[in-house]
């Protein structure tokens, strides 16, 4: 390998070391209570190579934001690229989303708890971001190609994914007494028999 590959290589991991910090302080603290100094302390990253990598607090949140927006994009993109059916995919979203809130509680928590509007005015609320808007389109084609049934595409979408979400909140809550793939089969069930066709 280089030493320009190692050089970029370890920029990534520098990088990769302040999000993931930062990841588990704004889950667990909040944005608005974690601090650079926190961050520090809990990466082990000096802050002149935070700042080397960031100009403040705000461009480490949203990099997060666009990191797990991307890490939800490649999800959807699979499941997309797998299965042609909309019934098919509305499954199989709702299962890896699931599997994403047992496997990285901490990345839903981050993206369905914080309000990032408050930190980064010029973000869309998360349920306007770009997986969630794909979410809505895979309801919307499957409305098109007659396998769910012409309603207003909103209420489609959330009585696909409502239920779903609500449980991963549910989850994220501590409020579950089993595991959320325990739920999957009656909730499916009852989802998607409210909007096929």
């Amino acid at each position: 390998m280089s030493s320009a590959s190692l050089m970029s290589n370890r920029r990534f991991q520098v990088r990769e070391t302040v999000l993931d910090s930062a990841l588990y302080l704004f889950a667990q603290k909040g944005f608005f209570n974690t601090s650079i100094p926190d961050i520090v302390a809990h990466s082990g990253v000096s802050t002149g190579s935070i700042y080397h990598h960031f100009s403040d607090k705000e461009e480490i949140a949203r990099a997060l934001y666009d990191r797990h927006v991307q890490q939800m994009d490649v999800l959807i993109n699979a499941i997309e690229a797998q299965y042609p059916q909309s019934e098919m995919r509305c499954r199989k979203i709702i299962l890896a989303l699931f599997e994403l809130t047992e496997k990285e509680p901490m990345v839903m928590a981050y993206m369905l708890h914080a309000r990032h509007q408050e930190f980064m005015p010029d973000v869309a609320p998360v349920c306007s971001s770009r997986p969630f808007q794909r979410m809505r389109e895979v309801v919307a084609k499957g409305m098109r190609d007659g396998e769910i049934r012409r309603m207003d595409s909103m209420v489609a979408a959330v009585s696909v994914f409502g239920g779903a979400m609500k449980f991963i909140q549910f989850y994220l809550d501590g409020v579950l007494e089993r595991s959320l793939s325990d739920y999957f089969d009656e909730l499916w069930c009852n989802a998607w028999a409210s909007v096929r066709a």
